[in-house]
């Protein structure tokens, strides 16, 4: 992580129930504080699901290619301890300079994300303060979030749905974050939708209509491969169709091959090839369904750690997997008079019921608010709001 001089950290500030101080990341102790502060947020959270450590610390190791191109500072508030005892943390934040960002939207915009935070008003300002003073020190005039880096990882607080768990790869925080963002002068960006899709309910007749139209236009199906070479030239079509398909997306942008493919390899295992169709014509891929079921379901057993005891919880709770994720839909637009969108959309869906299937029901997430094409799909095919998630911006 990018060092501040130590004089940089935020005086102690005084609260009525206790002192903290907001302190820059600079050492590999405080860089565990930094990964314990979840822990402690949700400590009676039913709903939450931890995170892996691993998956966090390499984000904001030097080795990530995000460094190529961006810069970041972590903070962490911890209290002010009255004895020798160590200082417990009590939450953190990330203020990030993304340039590719910067230079699609020709503006000064710094991110800030990996926010967590105990219910205390005062310490939540008190770290987005240091996140806006650090990006402001760089030359920033804006700040977005919350956003991990890049709209490729964790983004989006919840603001509405609190009544359930997310699934896999998906934000979730306290119902309190949007109050802190209110309350210190933040405005809404953009909000977005999850979808909620009960799987015993009978697709409209169009979209079967749809898939033998295609077929009959020349458009094969078949599901992803994920073994070997197969696999490897699927998520090189796949990284391509990404970046004709979303290139346009509001506070993204694209992903360079090597990082899509990492990406891809550490999701490799987890695919149910049977409710992820992908669209073929003349051999080259044109559109796909992405879905995965909801690791998220055994993940919460493990503490937040893959070692060898949180393998084992791994591999017995995932027997308990009955909803997956829809994560995107893609056709490309040449192709949409061959119905393809809505074919893979059948597809996907048949192969979430078809026997032997543990899927109850899926979650179509996320999808902007302004994503009138995408939303009209969706809820044209049974698609409910159930959860909305916001980003905010503020001038610096």
């Amino acid at each position: 992580m990018n060092p501040l001089p130590h004089s940089s950290a935020i005086a102690p500030i005084s609260n009525a129930d206790f002192a903290f101080q907001i302190i820059p990341v600079t050492t590999a102790a405080e860089q565990a504080l930094f990964l314990d502060v979840p822990a402690i947020v949700y400590a009676n959270d039913p709903h939450w699901v931890p995170p892996l450590r691993s998956s966090i610390a390499s984000q904001l190791a030097p080795t990530n290619p995000f460094f190529q191109y961006g810069t970041l500072q972590a903070f962490i508030a911890v209290e002010t301890p009255s004895t020798s005892s160590p200082p417990k943390p009590l939450g953190r934040i990330v203020a990030a300079i993304n340039r590719r960002l910067i230079d699609r939207e020709g503006e000064n915009i710094g991110l800030f994300g990996y926010f967590e935070c105990i219910d205390a008003a005062a310490i939540a300002q008190s770290l987005l303060d240091a996140a806006s003073q650090w990006l402001r020190s760089q030359g920033m005039n804006k700040i977005r979030g919350p956003i991990d880096l890049s709209t490729h990882n964790n983004c989006l607080f919840l603001v509405d749905g609190f009544d359930s768990p997310p699934l896999i790869m998906m934000p979730y925080n306290p119902h309190y974050y949007p109050q802190f963002m209110e309350q210190n002068g933040w405005h809404k960006a953009k909000d977005a939708y999850a979808y909620n899709f009960p799987l015993d309910e009978p697709l409209p007749q169009e979209f079967e209509k749809a898939y033998h139209f295609a077929c009959k236009a020349g458009v094969s199906f078949r599901p992803i491969h994920t073994k070997g070479k197969d696999f490897e030239t699927d998520a090189i079509s796949l990284y391509h169709l990404f970046n004709k398909a979303f290139s346009a997306n509001w506070s993204s942008t694209p992903r360079t091959q090597e990082e899509f493919l990492e990406e891809a390899k550490s999701l490799q295992d987890l695919v149910d090839p049977d409710v992820f169709p992908v669209a073929e014509y003349n051999g080259e891929m044109i559109g796909f369904w992405m879905a995965l079921p909801d690791y998220n379901i055994a993940l919460k057993h493990v503490n937040g750690k893959l070692n060898w005891l949180g393998i084992l919880k791994f591999l017995w709770y995932r027997r308990q997997i009955d909803q997956g994720r829809v994560i995107a839909i893609c056709a490309l637009p040449e192709y949409r008079r061959k119905r393809v969108a809505l074919a893979l959309i059948y597809l996907g869906m048949m192969g979430g019921i078809k026997k032997g299937k543990p899927y109850q029901r899926a979650e179509l997430s996320w999808v902007y608010e302004d994503n009138f094409p995408s939303r009209k799909l969706i809820e044209t095919s049974g698609g409910k709001i159930y959860k909305t998630y916001r980003i905010y911006e503020k001038a610096l």
